[in-house]
């Protein structure tokens, strides 16, 4: 088990970061070894991940300045926020593509 994979299973860690502007989004930027191959329709590429083992159907975003990017709702993150390392795990739903 190592910092880039802490589950042993294609995990990853990850500081959570609050974009600003409308909405306030929370993120948790995805490595490039993580991320998929392509960006989809409006940059986004839908996935199942998980965040310290609360999975969820949701999109990975691509920014042209921040790379891919998995917004993570309150209810996943729990009392977790901008600053907090989490432990990720993202994979492409084939079935929504």
């Amino acid at each position: 088990m190592t910092a880039a994979d802490p589950a042993g299973t294609g995990a990853f860690e990850a500081v959570l970061v609050r974009w600003s502007g409308p909405g306030a989004w929370v993120f948790a930027p995805v490595p490039e070894e993580h991320a998929p191959d392509a960006a989809g329709p409006f940059g986004r590429v839908p996935v199942v991940a998980s965040v310290d083992g609360r999975s969820w159907a949701t999109s990975v975003w691509r920014d042209s300045t921040a790379g891919w990017l998995l917004p993570v709702p309150a209810r996943i993150r729990r009392a977790k926020d901008d600053g907090d390392t989490v432990v990720v795990t993202v994979e492409v739903d084939a079935s929504r593509l």
